[in-house]
């Protein structure tokens, strides 16, 4: 786990939202769509905590959780910049297999929107997810984010230089089975797990969760910066239908695949 803290120690979460909005707000949407209309809510492996703090300002109860210190004090920074910390119960660095300090069935609702990209053994897996399901009250609403193995593949063959070492097509084939990266360049995203999107309902559903939806987070992502800066020429009219769009066509299955990002919404049975 010491390589991914370091990887965020030097790395922008929060400036990784603000420059992907689309994420955010497709996020964002479905959240609010499945959310109780007030509780306590446990924000997991939350970064910095971009979500956190629009869920202080919805006036919900916030409990926020990283395995990287160094975020868990950006956040608490925020929180008081914004004048929200009286929203936020506790801030903890913790790994989200180990919620030791957090009680059975003390959170209305959870989000765990990062944790899964890098837990690459199973059993880890399923200790993330049963820790999520421990602290989550009976018919309590999950959001799991995930990456979708087969975007990585398209991102490998597209970039292969940018990925190494799916920078030949044997590579690329071992990966495509395991689903397991660790990138050859020294502070890039790695110690990465990415899920085959069919896996991805019935993994869940065998933790005990009732499945909701499955979504496509960043659809966008097939778009360069010439498709980008063409929409925002159109003005902001058109930017906004473009994201009420993509929001629309996140549910569908057929395209998940093209999406970096998958959120998982399940409801604790």
């Amino acid at each position: 786990m010491s390589e991914i803290i370091n990887y965020y120690n030097q790395f922008d979460e929060w400036g990784r939202l603000e420059r992907e909005p689309i994420e955010f707000q497709v996020n964002w949407h479905y959240i609010k769509k499945y959310l109780p209309r007030s509780g306590y809510v446990l924000d997991n492996g939350a970064g910095p905590g971009k979500y956190s703090m629009e869920l202080a300002k919805d006036g919900y109860y916030v409990t926020l959780t990283d395995l990287t210190p160094k975020l868990v004090e950006i956040a608490k920074v925020k929180a008081k910049e914004i004048g929200l910390e009286g929203q936020f119960k506790e801030f903890y660095a913790a790994d989200a297999r180990e919620l030791n300090m957090l009680k059975d069935e003390q959170f209305d609702s959870a989000l765990m929107l990062g944790p899964m990209y890098h837990l690459q053994a199973e059993n880890d897996r399923v200790k993330a997810v049963k820790e999520l399901k421990r602290v989550t009250k009976k018919n309590g609403i999950v959001f799991v984010a995930f990456m979708p193995r087969v975007r990585h593949i398209l991102t490998s063959l597209l970039s292969p230089e940018n990925w190494k070492p799916n920078n030949n097509v044997d590579n690329i084939l071992q990966f495509s089975q395991s689903g397991c990266f660790n990138h050859s360049d020294k502070g890039r995203f790695t110690g990465a797990y990415y899920f085959n999107i069919e896996e991805i309902n019935p993994f869940m559903e065998a933790q005990g969760f009732e499945t909701l939806e499955l979504i496509g987070s960043n659809v966008g992502a097939i778009l360069n910066n010439d498709s980008w800066n063409y929409w925002r020429d159109k003005g902001e009219q058109e930017v906004k239908k473009f994201i009420e769009l993509i929001t629309e066509k996140a549910k569908d299955p057929h395209i998940l695949g093209i999406s970096s990002h998958l959120l998982y919404i399940g409801r604790k049975k």
